[in-house]
């Protein structure tokens, strides 16, 4: 039977409770309170009570303080108080792109879902998606623009950045992010005419350089191609966290899910093979997990494209000693030719050659990828960076104009670019914050928020959406782009810019609509347009200089030339085992590449893996730790430089080291100043691309243990593992399999509590273990939702995180490469709820339509109800989060309160708080249907973890209606409840979780 586990401690503890402290801390609260032991008797409890219902009387019968509020004197037509709005726009950093809809309160932005009518993200989010709301009201943010460091003017800036342009020797240089906008190409090009020495440079921190590179050597096309998951049968990936931060996990998610679905399968279900050396979130749902070295990967490759070339009757080249055996791997990928998918996450140009041959041999282009239809998001050239800072340090550039970068924090060789930004003598930063590399700029003009600012994408060819603002700018910014058009000498207003070039340059390509006013009016509602290969040809050629092929081309000849000649160059490696340990630097679905590091809800949020948050840590293989006498939390000196504590973390292969980025910010906010290490400075440039990973590695402890805030043992239920799975064959010849416990607990159905009747709705959830992937969107989406506070490292170090759902991970097996599940977990809405009965004032009741409810200005905190329930998903407000100096965030400022939701209150000191189902939506909804007298459909109501969801693994609905989805879902024969044997009968239900295991 298999033995599943949370921690290394829990799997060698033989079962005995290893916990060194209760569940429900009382570390660093008062003496008084907590009486030295935390056992408090009767009488200092009931002189607690009695002193706390005292204080709360004479509070409240004190003045109040007066709250002045100014009433609309003219309502605008568009706002009905108490009413949300919802506007559809566009989310691009300069390297991930959603399309979403964003809901305002009163004016204010305070929630963002995925955009259902976009064909690339399909309604789903991520969490930094989901985060982004609150970075808008970010104390931090630049607030008016600077020069040299002290506040100006627009019109001065304006002024003196123009003479110094027209007085410019040298290059002019616009060092941007990677631009998908049509608006702001169009901008550029113009740009280009006044300034001829104007130099466009792309730069992206964490790059994809080397598979543009390779695709252009190979195919003649500088591009990425689209990706199509939910046509493969196969999938194997080197090191591509394609479900977690790899190109576009939203779009890669939801088709992976379809590949995925048990209920849906036909002709059988996706199967993913995953070899890397970090454990990824990819690598966790992996069917079979292969560590792998870095440094071995060439030579994998090599020999994987060796045994297909053979059985295809290409050309073979001179294998490598690998360290993995690659034919039973081979002879998969054969079987399901035109089915399948092999990808890398490498920036090493050779890598991406052969894995460009290994896709053509298998004839999958134009089937699962397709660069007919081109991606943009990724367009940055490394070797064209390390140029430009070759000729800042050279003096060839007499101006640098910079926006949405920062490589004196992320450069590899940021002390270089440090040096040359020195000797530039026009440099101009169009930042959100006083970041590393905004702060050496001479001036700085602060952008906008992307909900304050209009604009444009095109994240792949066809594919375009529109941004537009959501609430009139906080503070004295402006628009990136609407500098450049006052460079320009240009008074247009940038929205007027976007809309003219939407008319000039793309409603002239369409033949369907005949008024452009109405062509824009339904493409700004709908947030996107898709337009045929043939009309975006035309569109592209002209702002990116390429060109897409027709659709009736991409059917017939998906490649237009394949170059033997680069495939046969790539062959050449270097085969030899590298010395000593290699570190892996890679990106974490919480930190990205940093830029959004001040957020306080993405630092709180665990990592899907580790569970580890408020940091960054090397990360080291289990045999490494037994063998050196590591513990977690153990501070180490890497290579002579960076000091951080480890994580012995199962599945990190064996001679490597893994560290996430986005870490180690100096000039970030109050947020992210000082968390964690920057681990930048270890990529490194070669053979014109840079590179994350480094051979050579030495580590030595420093005899300090620096404590980690690891929720990965939090809320635990009693060390019972209540994931269930099976595999596909099993599945196939029963598809009760591995949910045997449940039939064995319906036939011990019995109770003595009366069956409860819903006669109106029930409500229920269900979640497919199978879909959920453990991204942990839905963890953000729920506390932007619900009000959730953040608390610090501190608080959860002491085991008080606030979250209202969690993703619980679970190893099984062997802890060198264990597999690894999935479950979110948050109150399950018992119809025999364990947390009712104790209740001393009745302030967790039943509604009649099924759900657990909480009466907030009832509860007393006794914490009776969360030393009942079983499943730990009950919090308890420890402290007064809102207007407290002890945690500076969100709560702490009105600049922050404007993300609160209006409909859900804000709870105060001393109270438990947990899931409610959201039942804000469902009342919402409830009285919409009832409005326009009609019943509620079935999907009409999304809870926040639900719609945030990008591989629809969440089911909610009305138990009581016979054809809904959730009914369906509680019929299958996978569904079961956690702790079943308890009989507490929850409305939260599972399905199995199914592996594809057989090759």
């Amino acid at each position: 039977m298999k033995k599943y586990w949370k921690s290394l401690t829990e799997l060698h503890s033989n079962g005995e409770n290893t916990k060194k402290e209760p569940e429900f801390s009382t570390k660093g609260l008062p003496d008084e309170v907590v009486k030295g032991t935390g056992n408090t008797s009767r009488r200092d409890f009931l002189k607690i009570l009695g002193f706390s219902v005292g204080y709360a009387a004479l509070a409240a019968s004190c003045e109040a303080p007066v709250h002045k509020a100014v009433p609309f004197l003219n309502k605008p037509e568009e706002i009905t108080p108490g009413i949300a709005n919802h506007y559809a726009s566009t989310f691009y950093d300069g390297r991930n792109y959603y399309s979403l809809l964003v809901k305002t309160r009163e004016g204010r932005p305070i929630k963002v879902e995925g955009n259902e009518l976009s064909k690339i993200t399909r309604g789903g989010s991520t969490a930094q998606a989901q985060a982004s709301v609150l970075s808008l009201y970010d104390e931090g943010r630049l607030q008016n623009p600077l020069k040299a460091g002290k506040k100006t003017t627009w019109a001065e800036i304006d002024k003196e950045i123009a003479a110094a342009l027209a007085a410019a020797s040298g290059k002019i240089v616009l060092l941007t992010a990677n631009i998908i906008s049509p608006s702001t190409r169009s901008i550029i090009l113009d740009m280009k005419v006044k300034y001829p020495n104007l130099q466009v440079v792309s730069y992206d921190a964490i790059s994809s350089s080397a598979m543009l590179t390779a695709n252009k050597n190979v195919f003649g096309k500088q591009v990425l191609p689209s990706y199509y998951f939910d046509k493969t049968k196969l999938v194997v990936s080197f090191g591509a966290d394609f479900l977690g931060t790899w190109l576009s996990p939203v779009e890669f998610s939801k088709q992976f899910a379809v590949a995925r679905k048990v209920a849906k399968m036909q002709g059988g279900m996706s199967r993913l093979i995953q070899l890397e050396s970090t454990l990824s979130l990819t690598g966790t749902n992996a069917d079979k997990r292969i560590p792998l070295k870095p440094s071995q990967e060439a030579a994998t490759l090599l020999n994987l494209y060796n045994e297909i070339a053979q059985a295809t009757g290409a050309t073979t080249y001179k294998s490598a000693d690998s360290a993995v055996d690659v034919k039973v791997i081979a002879a998969e990928l054969l079987a399901a030719k035109g089915k399948s998918l092999v990808l890398s996450a490498s920036n090493d140009t050779n890598n991406q050659v052969l894995v460009n041959a290994i896709n053509y041999l298998l004839g999958n282009y134009g089937k699962t990828l397709d660069l007919a239809r081109p991606v943009y998001t990724k367009q940055a050239i490394d070797q064209d960076m390390a140029d430009l800072v070759a000729d800042m340090n050279a003096g060839k550039v007499g101006a640098i104009l910079m926006h949405n970068v920062n490589p004196a924090y992320d450069y590899p060789e940021a002390e270089k670019f440090t040096a040359g930004l020195k000797k530039v003598k026009l440099s101009v930063s169009y930042a959100t914050y006083i970041d590393e590399t905004a702060k050496l700029a001479t001036y700085i003009c602060p952008d906008h928020h992307y909900l304050e600012a209009w604009g444009d994408a095109m994240p792949r060819s066809g594919s375009l959406s529109l941004m537009q603002p959501t609430i009139n700018p906080l503070f004295d910014t402006r628009q990136f782009e609407q500098s450049l058009l006052t460079l320009l000498g240009s008074q247009q207003p940038y929205y007027e810019y976007v809309k003219q070039v939407w008319k000039d340059k793309i409603f002239v390509l369409q033949d369907k609509c005949t008024s452009f006013t109405k062509f824009w009016s339904y493409s700004l509602q709908a947030g996107v347009y898709e337009m045929p290969l043939a009309q975006s040809a035309t569109l592209e050629q002209a702002l990116f200089g390429t060109t897409s092929v027709t659709e009736a081309a991409a059917e017939e000849t998906p490649v237009a030339a394949f170059n033997a000649e680069a495939v046969s160059a790539a062959s050449v490696i270097n085969s030899a085992a590298s010395e000593g340990f290699e570190l892996v630097l890679y990106e974490s679905i919480q930190m990205g590449n940093g830029k959004m590091a001040n957020n306080p809800w993405l630092q709180e949020l665990p990592d899907p893996v580790s569970k580890v948050t408020w940091e960054n840590y090397l990360a080291v293989p289990v045999a490494y730790a037994s063998e050196n006498g590591l513990e977690n939390g153990d501070v180490v000196k890497i290579n002579g430089t960076l000091e951080m504590p480890i994580l012995i973390q199962p599945g990190q292969a064996v001679g490597t080291f893994g560290i996430a980025l986005g870490y180690g910010r100096t000039d970030a906010g109050k947020v992210a100043n000082g968390v964690g290490g920057n681990a930048y400075p270890f990529a490194h440039l070669a053979n014109g691309t840079v590179r994350y990973n480094l051979a050579g590695i030495s580590i030595e402890t420093t005899g300090n243990n620096s404590q980690l805030a690891l929720t990965q043992t939090h809320h635990n239920m009693e060390e019972r593992a209540i994931v269930r799975e099976t595999t596909l064959s099993e599945y196939l010849n029963d598809p009760a399999s591995g949910n045997e416990m449940h039939k064995k607990a319906e036939e011990n159905d019995i109770s003595l509590y009366p069956e409860r009747e819903y006669p109106g709705h029930h409500w229920g959830m269900a979640i497919d273990l199978t879909a959920c992937t453990g991204c942990s969107a839905c963890v953000i989406g729920c506390q932007a939702e619900n009000n959730v506070a953040v608390i610090g490292k501190e608080e959860v170090t002491n085991r008080r995180i606030m979250h209202w759902m969690r993703i619980d991970r679970y190893y099984s097996d062997d802890e060198e490469n264990p597999e690894v599940l999935h479950q979110p977990v948050m109150c399950q809405h018992c119809d025999h709820a364990p947390c009712e009965n104790v209740c001393p004032v009745a302030a967790t009741p039943h509604s009649n339509e099924g759900l657990n409810q909480m009466a907030y200005n009832r509860c007393i905190g006794t914490r009776y109800c969360m030393n009942n329930c079983p499943y730990r998903v009950r919090r308890f407000n420890w402290y007064e989060y809102s207007n407290n100096e002890k945690f500076p965030y969100n709560f702490s400022n009105d600049l922050g309160k404007m993300v609160l939701n209006p409909d859900v209150v804000v709870r105060s000191r001393g109270v438990v708080e947990k899931c409610s189902l959201c039942t804000q939506r469902i009342q919402e909804k409830k009285l919409l249907a009832k409005k326009e007298g009609r019943k509620l459909s079935d999907g009409e109501i999304k809870p926040a973890c639900l719609q945030a969801c990008s591989s629809d693994a969440i089911i909610f609905g009305d138990l009581n209606d016979k054809n809904s989805e959730i009914a369906k879902a509680v019929k299958d024969k996978r569904n079961y409840h956690l702790l079943e044997e308890l009989h507490t009968l929850p409305t939260v239900s599972y399905l199995t979780k199914v592996r594809n295991k057989e090759a």
